[in-house]
């Protein structure tokens, strides 16, 4: 299908002055025809394309406000320009592309899929994530991965304070400066097995660079693993 038949067979919703619930339940009834979805004059709105489904293709035209594709369970999710806190906040699945920059706790709590930043992000990105992929191109902002159970962050554009603190399994990977690192945090050299990895996630991204000098951050493991808990480093949360 060329661009313009692909226009053609979009649904177009628009958002506007509109109450939310009603544009999100308009959303909804046109995830089940097999559509792509366009939504426009969204005013940088609150809450649009929250628990979307799986099998679904929805652009959201401009900026969006706070929680756009939380508990996502396999959308493919386009935003143009910028969002606002929580994107894709506790999403199990699917894509999420952010054109411009991620406000406050990008990721927060998710579980899977892949989250893709293109300009910065503000803090605490993949607080309490418990799985998946956070990339973002720019620089990502203080406290980042905050208390991550798993999963990836990978920021190509250096990192602000207190990167990485209170890491549990979570993993963040950063090319470029980083301002300061959180409590409880080891930087360590990542093998080539594990390079390969972030690498197969950048792929697709048209993101690889080998020439790119990494840290690796994860836990120290002296604040969550009880056998070698440090009661000092606790006291600096």
């Amino acid at each position: 299908m060329n661009e313009v038949a692909a226009k053609m067979d979009e649904i177009v919703i628009e958002v506007g002055k509109r109450h939310i619930r009603e544009v999100n339940r308009e959303i909804m009834e046109a995830c089940t025809m097999g559509r792509p979805i366009r939504v426009v004059d969204t005013l940088s709105r609150h809450n649009l394309g929250v628990g979307l489904p799986d099998n679904v293709d929805i652009t959201f035209e401009g900026s969006v406000g706070y929680y756009c594709g939380g508990l996502n369970t396999g959308a493919n999710i386009t935003i143009e320009r910028n969002c606002g806190w929580a994107v894709g906040e506790g999403m199990a699945k699917g894509h999420i592309t952010v054109g411009g920059y991620a406000g406050m706790s990008c990721g927060a709590a998710m579980i899977g899929g892949t989250i893709h930043v293109k300009g910065d992000a503000g803090p605490r990105v993949g607080v309490a994530m418990k799985g998946g992929n956070i990339v973002v191109e720019g620089k990502i902002g203080y406290q980042s991965g905050f208390m991550a159970h798993s999963g990836r962050i990978i920021a190509l554009g250096g990192a602000g304070e207190s990167c990485a603190d209170a890491l549990w399994e979570g993993e963040v990977w950063v090319a470029g400066e980083v301002d300061s690192l959180g409590v409880d945090v080891d930087v360590i050299e990542p093998t080539a097995e594990e390079v390969a990895e972030v690498d197969a996630i950048l792929d697709p991204l048209g993101l690889v660079d080998s020439s790119r000098n990494w840290r690796k951050m994860v836990s120290g493991q002296r604040l969550w693993y009880f056998e070698s808990r440090d009661a000092s480093a606790w006291l600096m949360i």
